[in-house]
C-alpha cells in the first residue's frame, strides 16, 4: 500500500500491531467508507482520523461547505418516517451512487439503522455493509430479549417482569405478581430515544400508552426507581471488548423535548461515577460485549446503565446494537486520550486485515483517564411549541459563542466539535433549515461544548438554559401555506 504524499503506508501482509500501526493504516486508508446517513451527527469527527471516509447525507447541514459530505441536489421524495427510509432512499439515488462509483470498487458502508433492504440496495451499489447481519442486530435490539440475555450473564436489571398486557388492570396484576407495586416503567420490546418507554402510575398514565403497548407480543414492566441513566459505548472485536467512557444523559428536560422520557443530550466527564462503580459499569460492560459475541455479534454498541440514586445500585437499562447519539461524546473523548476514536475499533473489524492489540491494556488506560478537564456536553434541541409553521431562518452550522448578556453569535466556520476553544463556545450542527416545517418534537439542532449541562442534583446548568434560549432566539417562522409539503427531518439517537 502507498500512501498520497509519497510516502510507504503500512505493509499489507503483515499484522498491525499496537495503536500507532493501527493509526497509520488509517491515516493511508485507501478503501472508500461511507457513513450513510441523515446528517453526519454519530460520526462527527471521524473523518480526520480516517483518510477516505465520507458522508453520504441527505440533509446539508453544512450548505456544501464540509468537504467529506456529500449531499444530492434531488429532493424527490420528502415523506421519510424513519432513518431507515433516508438511508435506503440515498442507496437508490443515481447521484448518490454516482458518487459512490466515482471512488472505485471495493467500498464499504457503515449506518446507524439498517434493514434487508438497507442491506440488498448497499450490496447493488457496490458496498459492502460494515455491521453484523440486520436479522441478528433486530433480535439483539430487543429489550426483551437482551434483558435474559443479561440475567445469564450475571448482568442485573431493575426488578421486572415480561409478560403480555392488554389492559391496565392485567398490567396491575402482573406487576402485583412480581412485587413490584403500581408505580412502573413499562417498556415496549423496540423503541428509540425513550419512544417505547412509558411511566405508569394509574389508568389515566395507562390510557396515554396503551395504544403502544396493547398488542405487543411481550413487554418489560420495572420497579419505577429515581435513577440517573449512565451511557457507556462499547465494540465487541476478536481479541475482546474494548469500553469507552461513561456520560449521564440528559432527559425529558422541557426546555429541550416534549416527552416526559426522551433523551435530549449527554455529559461527560472522568467522575460520571465514583471510581468503584465506575469499575463495576465498566465490567457490566464487558459481560454484555462477551454475550454479544457469543451471539455473532461483531462492533459497536452503547449500553445504558441505570444507577439507583437511593440504593446505589446500578443495573441493566437496555442495549443498543449499534451507533447511538451519545457516540460523538464518546469518540470526541476518546480521541482526546491519545488513542483513537472509539469508533476505528469497529471500523478495524470490517477492514480485511489481521491485527494484535492488547485490549485490557487500552481498557485499564481508559478506565483511568485523563485530563480533570476534558469535561463535554451536548444537547439535541426539539421544538416544543404545538404551533405548526414554517422556518424562515435558522442557525447556521458552525462554532457560536455565548456573550456575558446570554447572546448568542456566529463565531466562525467549524466542521465538528474540535473547532472549540473554550465553555464560552459551542459547535451547533444544524437540523432545521429554512423551508422545513416547524412542529412539535421536530429536532432543530445538535450544540456541542465543553462544561458541565447538568447540576449536581441534575437539572439544567444557567449556561445550558442561556445557550438554548439563544439558539431559540436565531430561529423563525411563518403560518403554514395550504398544501405545503412536510420534510421530516432526523438526528439519530438510536
Amino acid at each position: 500500500m502507498i500512501a498520497h504524499g509519497g510516502g510507504p503506508g503500512p505493509d499489507p501482509h503483515r499484522p498491525l500491531n499496537g495503536l500507532s500501526d493501527v493509526r497509520a493504516f488509517f491515516h493511508t486508508n485507501a478503501t472508500p467508507l461511507y457513513f450513510i446517513s441523515p446528517t453526519p451527527f454519530n460520526l462527527l469527527g471521524i473523518d480526520r482520523w480516517v483518510r477516505n471516509f465520507y458522508y453520504l447525507n441527505y440533509f446539508d447541514s453544512y450548505e456544501g461547505a464540509h468537504p467529506r459530505v456529500f449531499v444530492p441536489r434531488r429532493r424527490d421524495r420528502i415523506d421519510f418516517d424513519c432513518m431507515g427510509d433516508v438511508c435506503n432512499h440515498l442507496l437508490c439515488d443515481p447521484e448518490t451512487r454516482e458518487f459512490i462509483a466515482g471512488r472505485g470498487p471495493g467500498g464499504k458502508a457503515c449506518f446507524v439503522m439498517i434493514d434487508e433492504q438497507t442491506q440488498a440496495l448497499a450490496r447493488q451499489a457496490g458496498l459492502e455493509v460494515m455491521a453484523p447481519p440486520a436479522e441478528l442486530r433486530h433480535r439483539l435490539d430487543s429489550k426483551v430479549v437482551m434483558t435474559r440475555l443479561a440475567d445469564d450473564a450475571g448482568v442485573p436489571s431493575v426488578p421486572h417482569v415480561t409478560g403480555r398486557v392488554g389492559s391496565y388492570d392485567e398490567l396491575s396484576a402482573l406487576a402485583h405478581s412480581a412485587g413490584l407495586g403500581d408505580d412502573l416503567v413499562v417498556e415496549a420490546a423496540y423503541g428509540n430515544a425513550g419512544s417505547g418507554t412509558f411511566f405508569v402510575r394509574g389508568q389515566s398514565d395507562w390510557e396515554h400508552c396503551a395504544g403502544d403497548v396493547v398488542g405487543q407480543a411481550e413487554v418489560k414492566v420495572m420497579k419505577r426507581i429515581r435513577n440517573v441513566e449512565v451511557c457507556i459505548e462499547g465494540v465487541a472485536t476478536r481479541h475482546g471488548t474494548v469500553i469507552g467512557p461513561a456520560m449521564t444523559s440528559l432527559v425529558g428536560y422541557p426546555e429541550l423535548t416534549t416527552s416526559k422520557g426522551a433523551w435530549c443530550g449527554n455529559d461527560i466527564w472522568r467522575e460520571v461515577l465514583p471510581p468503584a462503580q465506575t469499575h463495576a459499569a465498566r465490567e457490566m460492560v464487558r459481560k454484555l460485549g462477551d454475550v454479544l459475541s457469543r451471539e455473532g455479534y461483531r462492533g459497536y454498541f452503547e449500553v445504558d446503565i441505570l444507577h439507583d440514586l437511593d440504593s446505589d445500585e446500578l443495573y441493566l437499562g437496555e442495549v443498543n446494537p449499534r451507533l447511538s447519539g451519545a457516540s460523538p461524546m464518546t469518540n470526541l473523548t476518546t480521541e482526546a486520550y491519545a488513542d483513537m476514536p472509539l469508533f476505528l475499533f469497529h471500523l478495524l473489524e470490517y477492514m480485511d486485515v489481521e491485527y494484535e492489540l492488547d485490549i485490557e491494556e487500552i481498557n485499564s488506560r481508559w478506565e483511568r483517564g485523563y485530563g480533570e478537564d476534558e469535561v463535554w456536553g451536548q444537547l439535541i434541541i426539539n421544538e416544543t411549541s404545538p404551533d405548526v409553521e414554517l422556518f424562515t431562518a435558522t442557525p447556521r452550522t458552525g462554532v457560536w459563542r455565548l456573550d456575558d448578556d446570554g447572546r448568542v453569535s456566529f463565531a466562525r466556520q467549524g466542521n465538528d466539535s474540535a473547532s472549540v476553544d473554550d465553555d464560552c463556545e459551542a459547535f451547533y450542527m444544524r437540523v432545521a433549515a429554512p423551508g422545513d416545517l416547524r412542529c412539535e418534537g421536530a429536532q432543530l439542532g445538535v450544540l456541542i461544548t465543553r462544561g458541565h449541562l447538568q447540576t449536581d442534583d441534575y437539572q439544567l446548568t444557567e449556561r445550558c438554559l442561556r445557550w438554548v434560549k439563544g439558539f431559540r432566539a436565531k430561529f423563525a417562522s411563518t403560518p403554514l401555506a395550504p398544501a405545503t409539503p412536510i420534510v421530516s427531518r432526523l438526528v439519530a439517537r438510536a
